[in-house]
């Protein structure tokens, strides 16, 4: 499971402190990705361990993470993503492997001014809220990494709850890694 929390806080594109938001459908179309996403990034895990990673395209809309950690290379964990923009806002997504669910993730991201890539994750407690409001429809799961929540909302209405001003506070930085330099 150490493999899936890695690609987690690659895109999640994540270290999670074991709570997962997963959607039972693809939450995003498509698009092509901001052209400073693509390249060589590095960062420091939760656990102080640096990390590397490197973003490349496999074609117009479809994006490969591969993470490992640093002094390592043959550690790799290669993942497909996708992203789209919506509102103001970035977002990736990348299925699930089978033997975990299936289904898929979710996370907002940044490309900042200073060469940083900001990734965000869903908050947990937020989405269970959402959901016993009937604001958002899922159910809860568990997960190897502990308690998690499978959204089975339609993606309009996964996005008007995130696109809602009173829910900004809705996605938690997860990982900031900066650009290595050429």
């Amino acid at each position: 499971m150490k493999a899936w929390r890695v690609m987690l806080m690659a895109l999640s594109f994540l270290t999670l402190n074991g709570c997962l938001v997963t959607f039972s459908q693809a939450p995003l179309v498509p698009q092509p990705a901001p052209k400073q996403l693509l390249g060589k990034w590095v960062s420091k895990d939760a656990w102080g361990q640096a990390r590397n990673l490197e973003i490349s395209a496999i074609d117009k809309t479809r994006y490969q993470a591969v993470v490992y950690p640093k002094g390592e290379p043959k550690a790799r964990e290669r993942y497909v993503f996708i992203v789209a923009r919506h509102g103001s806002r970035w977002y990736a997504s990348a299925a699930i492997p089978a033997k975990l669910g299936g289904n898929y993730t979710l996370s907002g991201f940044e490309l900042t001014d200073n060469g940083e890539l900001v990734i965000y994750d869903l908050d947990l407690e937020q989405v269970k809220q959402a959901i016993g409001q009937s604001v958002l429809n899922g159910d809860p799961v568990e997960t190897p990494e502990g308690p998690g929540t499978l959204i089975k909302s339609p993606s309009a209405e996964v996005f008007a709850y995130l696109d809602d001003p009173a829910n900004s506070d809705v996605f938690v930085e997860a990982a900031r890694y900066k650009r290595v330099a050429k």
